[in-house]
């Protein structure tokens, strides 16, 4: 059997041998040959990497069975074994779905104190499998292309604007867009020589790079993301669908604008991580016993459950650890947890809360 067998041969086959396979299934068995057979659970194998900066990697995958394309945009979570626990993140595919070899691309920047990224932008080699999920979110363009498009981006927020830029090309519909980009230097700009080529080759592309740190008379805070600038670079912004994505600063401020104007439902955004309240005046810190493990755990208070229990030698179940995919529910049994996002507490015994957006507010007890 070749990898390029269609998934349905695979699936025919599997339906005749599950009976002799029990208690397992034929899948199983299949993963110790090839882990991209498998069709109860979805894998990629690791093609190659590429350093696209000192801090960022691009990594093709292969995906194995079961796989279905995405919509440029759209992210996928990925699964990594560190230290004998797994983890899981969503990364954005910054490849364009048109791609003829089956392959997809993610773009992975190392974020401080980022367990994983630094995982796979420093030690994931050709060759390794990865579990995968399959492509998700709602931050893509739509089947009838935007008119004017502004694409808003800083840091790695340009890789699902990335396999936009792509798929339009592949397309050959590339319309007249405006990219604003923001990196510190210009030796940080992920995708830097392939965005200033297609700049040069695509002339309805008008590219506008702005480096925030780089040495000059601009002040610093004018080299963000502003108002003014926006309206120098691209006067007509009220007339356009605008995507932007990257760090929540930046979004903050653009979804501040764009809401002024009115101009919500033009406006489409893409979040990396949670969008945290700020934290009340008084923090009460606590112990979290996670009461199927027998773990108890200090807690300040502010440190989300998700991250307390891995700290603490835990591997609880979990996907996008942004609150979205409830992969990491848990039932609250006594004692208060805060809503990271709202503040709000949560103090109902027998309550669901999502361990990845959740801190203890004092003592609790979880079924973790």
């Amino acid at each position: 059997m070749q990898e390029a067998s269609q998934p349905w041969l695979l699936r025919k086959f599997t339906a005749l041998t599950d009976a002799f396979a029990w208690p397992l299934r034929t899948s199983h068995y299949l993963e110790l040959v090839n882990p991209l057979w498998t069709t109860h659970a979805l894998q990629a194998r690791v093609v190659e990497v590429w350093d696209e900066t000192a801090d960022a990697r691009t990594i093709t995958l292969k995906p194995g069975a079961n796989w279905r394309s995405h919509r440029p945009g759209q992210h996928l979570r990925i699964g990594v074994p560190i230290g004998g626990m797994h983890y899981t993140r969503t990364y954005s595919i910054s490849s364009a779905p048109e791609r003829d070899d089956e392959l997809i691309t993610i773009t992975v920047k190392a974020i401080t104190g980022g367990r994983m990224s630094h995982h796979l932008v420093r030690q994931i080699k050709p060759g390794d499998y990865l579990p995968i999920g399959v492509p998700q979110g709602d931050f893509y363009l739509p089947d009838a292309n935007p008119v004017q498009p502004l694409f808003i981006s800083a840091g790695s927020g340009i890789t699902p604007i990335m396999s936009m830029l792509r798929s339009l090309i592949a397309q050959e519909r590339l319309p007249d867009v405006v990219h604003i980009h923001y990196a510190p230097h210009v030796y940080d700009v992920i995708f830097g020589k392939e965005l200033q080529a297609l700049a040069q080759k695509h002339p309805r592309y008008k590219l506008h790079l702005v480096y925030t740190r780089e040495p000059g008379e601009t002040v610093a805070a004018k080299r963000h993301f502003n108002a003014e600038t926006l309206a120098t670079v691209c006067p007509d912004w009220r007339t356009r669908d605008t995507y932007a994505c990257g760090p929540q600063g930046l979004l903050d401020t653009v979804e501040t604008l764009w809401a002024e104007a009115g101009l919500n439902r033009q406006l489409h955004t893409e979040r990396f991580r949670t969008q945290i309240a700020a934290a009340p005046n008084e923090i009460t810190a606590g112990t979290v016993r996670f009461m199927n493990s027998g773990v108890d755990a200090p807690s300040d208070g502010i440190i989300n459950l998700l991250r307390l229990a891995e700290d603490h030698g835990l591997n609880p179940a979990h996907g996008c650890r942004m609150g979205i995919c409830h992969g990491c529910d848990a039932t609250l049994k006594s004692g208060c947890v805060r809503d990271l996002r709202t503040n709000a507490l949560l103090n109902e015994v027998g309550q669901v809360v999502q361990i990845c957006v959740c801190a203890a507010a004092g003592d609790a007890e979880l079924d973790l």
